[in-house]
């Protein structure tokens, strides 16, 4: 037994040394404290986040979204990312603190950087989840994409782009940062002191109180995932819209057919929504329509019809669903709008309407027609105000019902966004350029004068370089 222990001792033997090839064996002598070791909390959590990722990619979002055990680890996942953030700003706010960027340009510039993608990476993975949130953050994230002018790379709505930013495209660019990141605070050692009045002395790395930190990481994720469990909210389909509020669908249909809708007329600094919405979502689904029921095509009367007599019936339509007329007989009137119309909210309440729909996109994780088509009803507005997820109820710090689930770091360009809401000039490309800017002043920080002072001037170090921390302070004080 001994020599079987030995030689799987003796295969991994390689692996662990060169494991602890990559530890920083001597630290100032706050180096131990919880606040300068978080470094290595992140990486622990990043691991986390990348098996419990891996995990549910394999099995799906029916399982992830359905199943007990993907519930579970979708919380694990959920929680590890929200510490993540939470322990990558406090990373942040130690560093700025103790003004380490003097000394350390490049990976201060480095890390912010990572920070950037990490919150990019927490948004993208809303995208995915497959529920309401990602529905309404789609939508929200496409207008700001939009508002930027990097819709055409960046569609939120497309949830096979947003899965393929999830899981390889951030991903590869963290990890390539990250090491980078560490291999560059292991070859210069944590920060020294700047200020002469902290003393400090070179001591061992405590390697075990590290991992005793990491554990306790595990296991308060763990309990965040089993007490509160990862918001799902199912989402909102056309056939429900179409069951509960018929007439909205048709008068939504009308204005997709003379391109007066919130798509057809969609504008946020470049128009990524070139598409015909008269086609896509009214003549094509016609078209299946009566090939799946052999009735007759109503549209080919309508254009056979003069112009001003097409401009008559849909007036007609418009006045006719604007007034509650019913949809069932509106089937059989001699209009033929009233009666293609009609048809198509049939269509929709059964389902086939959206399949359709959503059948002429390229790919089948693309759901732009599907969302545009729901948001221009205002019934995913709707919906997303009963959960609290609008703009001006502080929804984007939601990710999902319950409060417990938040996006915290978001709370300033949330605010941003609603005091400029009411400005007639003012729009998501002016919102984020606001953000982009302050972000360049945060990464070049190291070399703005006066700018780069303020943490020293305000004496942020305290909290982080005191007697509780550093052995050597309380040295000092008995001595007094």
């Amino acid at each position: 037994m001994k020599d079987n222990k030995n030689r799987v001792s003796s295969f991994f033997k390689p692996l662990f040394g060169l494991l602890h090839d990559q530890y920083i064996n001597y630290v100032p002598s706050y180096g131990n404290s919880f606040f300068f070791t978080i470094g290595i909390y992140l990486l622990e959590v990043f691991v986390i986040l990348g098996i419990t990722g891996i995990i549910m990619l394999i099995f799906g979002p029916y399982w992830w979204d359905l199943n007990p055990a993907g519930v579970f680890l979708r919380s694990i996942h959920l929680w590890a990312a929200e510490a993540f953030v939470t322990l990558l700003f406090l990373h942040v706010i130690v560093n700025f603190s103790t003004s380490a960027f003097k000394k350390k340009k490049l990976v201060w510039i480095i890390g912010s950087i990572l920070l950037l993608l990490v919150l990019l990476e927490f948004a993208f993975g809303l995208g995915v989840e497959g529920g309401l949130i990602s529905q309404w953050n789609g939508k929200a994230g496409a207008d700001l994409w939009n508002g930027l002018g990097l819709g055409f790379w960046v569609n939120p709505l497309n949830q096979g782009a947003v899965l393929g930013w999830h899981v390889a495209i951030v991903p590869i660019i963290l990890l390539a940062l990250i090491f980078l990141h560490y291999s560059l605070v292991r070859k210069k050692g944590l920060s020294l002191p700047y200020r002469k009045d902290i003393p400090y002395k070179m001591v061992k790395a405590d390697h075990a109180k590290m991992y005793r930190r990491m554990i306790y990481i595990l296991v308060i994720i763990i309990l965040f995932a089993v007490v509160f469990s990862s918001p799902y909210i199912p989402p909102l389909t056309i056939s429900q819209v179409a069951n509960q509020s018929p007439n909205t669908v048709a008068v939504t249909l009308l204005q997709e057919f003379n391109y007066s809708s919130g798509t057809a007329t969609y504008f946020d600094t470049i128009n990524p929504y070139t598409f015909n919405t008269r086609n896509v979502y009214v003549l094509n689904p016609y078209a299946t329509y009566v090939n799946l029921t052999g009735n007759k095509n109503q549209a080919e009367l309508l254009f056979s019809e003069s112009a001003s007599q097409q401009s008559a019936d849909f007036a007609d339509a418009y006045t006719y669903f604007e007034n509650n007329g019913s949809v069932t007989a509106g089937i059989n009137s001699t209009n033929p709008m009233i009666s293609m119309i009609s048809s198509l909210v049939q269509m929709a309440k059964s389902g086939v309407y959206e399949s359709t729909v959503q059948s002429e996109s390229a790919s089948g994780l693309d759901q732009t027609y599907v969302l545009r088509f729901l948001y221009d009803t205002g019934a995913l507005s709707k919906v997303a105000s009963k959960y609290g997820l609008r703009t001006a109820q502080y929804g984007m710090l939601k990710v999902g019902a319950p409060p417990w689930s938040i996006e915290y770091w978001l709370a300033p360009y949330n605010l941003l966004e609603i005091e400029t809401a009411n400005i007639p000039w003012w729009s998501d490309l002016e919102n984020g350029l606001v953000a982009f800017l302050i972000f360049l002043i945060f990464m070049f920080l190291p070399f703005i004068p006066y700018l780069n002072e303020v943490p020293d001037k305000l004496k942020l170090y305290k909290p982080f370089w005191n007697r509780y921390t550093n052995p050597e302070m309380r040295k000092k004080k008995k001595k007094r």
